[in-house]
């Protein structure tokens, strides 16, 4: 059986990637990584702490923030701006450029980081939660299907071809993540996507946006929210 090291940040995608992952391979044959970079939402963290624990998946936390210092990268601690309240298309059409809450190259340190990992711990798979929304219009270049093929063919070389990413979300919306969640039976309530570091949700964030109509286009309430 192979081996799956899942990136795990606490997030509602994933969450579903993680339990994606156990249902391939097994909880035995899972491990969940962690990683701080700074961001105001620390506690999403918090999050992935519970969703490991509910799974019995070990999971491992580093602390990369001393990379990430961009003072216009809004969804930094470090940076002054604000979290933009609107949509992620929306937000997208108004800059014609990466929006303010991308974290430069992220995902590719995130992989490369991953794949170091998974070398020394024997993993034979890499699963990352990135899915269409984000990577629309390159509202964040390094979620789009372009970035996944050529970080895949990069990871998988460098590796010796002992390692192989898979982003089961890439070509999917928010809508059909949760759809996957609902069959997998996935606790949503255990999962944090706003981009404040409030007590709840403030659903306006791009992110609380997506997921609110996710839920709704499943016909459904998001559990966290509590029947709000």
């Amino acid at each position: 059986m192979e081996k799956a090291l899942v990136l795990l940040s606490g997030g509602l995608d994933s969450a579903v990637t993680l339990a994606l992952a156990i249902s391939r391979h097994g909880k035995e044959n899972v491990e969940a990584l962690s990683i701080f970079y700074g961001q105001r939402h620390e506690k999403e963290l918090e999050f992935a702490k519970k969703l490991a624990i509910h799974y019995g998946v070990p999971r491992r936390e580093l602390d990369l923030a001393p990379l990430f210092y961009d003072k216009g990268c809004s969804l930094l601690s470090s940076s002054d701006r604000e979290i933009p309240k609107d949509e992620y298309a929306n937000l997208h059409k108004k800059s014609k450029a990466p929006i303010s809450t991308y974290v430069p190259f992220r995902n590719g340190l995130f992989l490369s980081v991953a794949c170091t990992i998974a070398l020394q711990q024997h993993c034979d798979i890499i699963y990352y939660g990135i899915h269409a929304d984000e990577g629309s219009d390159s509202a964040y270049p390094d979620t789009s299907v372009a970035f996944h093929e050529g970080i895949s063919k990069a990871i998988e070389e460098g590796s010796g071809h002992l390692v192989r990413l898979e982003a089961p979300f890439v070509a999917c919306n928010k809508a059909e993540v949760v759809r996957q969640g609902i069959a997998l039976n996935v606790p949503f309530e255990l999962t944090w996507s706003c981009y404040e570091d409030g007590d709840e949700p403030c659903l306006h964030c791009p992110t609380c946006l997506d997921r609110l109509k996710a839920f709704e286009a499943n016909g459904i309430k998001d559990p966290l929210l509590g029947g709000k």
